[in-house]
């Protein structure tokens, strides 16, 4: 029931994956499952795929459907922009709900909303024609924002209409009801091809090198930022594992809407320093995460350790210095392929 970033086939194929074609109908932000459970039930001859960043969300949708014996959905635990960029084929999609997502109502914020004009072209390359965005939310700001994009996309037609009663049925609108809060709904139909692709991110051998060398004791570090092509690097802090064996890095990578939370890990080996990603949360070699482990790399090298071999893409980063003024820039060194290991 549950897909993971690192599935081996991506796109998916359905008749892999559910066993059967069908048509492909998407869910972003499933809740506690029940509009998912009753969507498949009433519809089973769907194939269909619920997305969700909660963790508790996930474990909710698991148990409700398994205690409800629904065998065609599957369920992704990760951001929407991911799961249909490296999921889902060009024109894969019958219909999309959103219902009742995060409004990020502070201005700040507003860049986070998933609804952007960006997304929702991107979105496009995976709706098959004529294929819909059923949204629905009690949030007016919201309301015009969404529709706002669609128009500026000019790839869809937008029906404004009364929410169907399934939809009303959910976790948020049961919630929202009994607030006395109203309703908007409406079906964004795809009229229009998207202009530019949205292609899969190339699955690359896992990024990693060889270093050699004495590694002086590391007695502090400060929270250092990368920026990227098309997003950000933040290395947060570094770790001692228990054992004393080497050091771990805690990394946030953001870019093009997808979010990894990674650790990175420079740990003696008979052959020397094994220098690149550990063993955690099965993350994706993106550009960010090879800037990264780049980074990381010429961070050691400064500190005394020396390449042997490297495995990983060179990727441009600038970093930001708090006692620099502007970025001060630097850039991943030329990649060495030798390696067989990857995502």
């Amino acid at each position: 029931m549950l897909l993971r970033p690192d599935h081996p086939e991506q796109p998916l194929d359905p008749r892999a994956v559910w066993g059967r074609s069908g048509p492909w109908i998407v869910e972003i932000g499933f809740g506690d499952g029940r509009f998912t459970a009753e969507l498949a039930r009433e519809h089973p001859d769907w194939n269909v795929l619920a997305i969700d960043v909660s963790a508790g969300s996930l474990a909710r949708a698991i148990g409700r459907l398994v205690a409800a014996r629904i065998s065609n959905v599957r369920l992704f635990h990760g951001p929407a922009e991911f799961a249909l960029r490296q999921l889902v084929p060009a024109a894969g999609l019958r219909r999309v709900y959103v219902n009742f997502p995060d409004p990020w109502p502070k201005e700040r914020h507003v860049g986070n909303r998933l609804l952007r004009a960006e997304f929702l072209a991107q979105l496009a390359t995976r709706l098959e024609p004529r294929g819909e965005i059923w949204l629905t939310t009690d949030h007016d700001e919201y309301w015009d924002f969404a529709l706002a994009a669609a128009r500026e996309t000019g790839l869809y037609s937008i029906d404004e209409r009364d929410a169907p009663p399934e939809v009303l049925a959910t976790k948020y609108a049961l919630k929202w009801k009994d607030a006395g809060r109203a309703y908007h709904h409406a079906v964004f139909t795809k009229t229009a091809e998207a202009r530019e692709p949205w292609p899969v991110f190339e699955r690359v051998p896992m990024p990693h090198a060889l270093m050699e060398g004495e590694l002086a004791e590391l007695v502090d570090f400060e929270k250092e930022v990368l920026t990227i092509d098309g997003g950000s690097v933040v290395l947060l802090d570094v770790l001692r594992p228990l054992d004393g064996r080497g050091f771990v890095w805690l990394a946030h990578v953001e870019e093009h809407g997808i979010v990894q939370q990674v650790l990175l890990e420079a740990r003696p080996t008979p052959r020397g320093w094994h220098v690149g990603l550990a063993n955690f949360a099965a993350p994706i070699a993106t550009d960010g995460v090879q800037a990264a482990v780049g980074w990381l790399v010429a961070w050691l090298e400064a500190r005394g350790l020396r390449v042997r071999q490297r495995w990983y893409r060179s990727v441009a980063w600038t970093v930001k210095r708090k006692d620099s003024g502007p970025i001060a820039a630097a850039t991943g060194p030329e990649e060495d392929v030798s390696s067989s290991r990857s995502t």
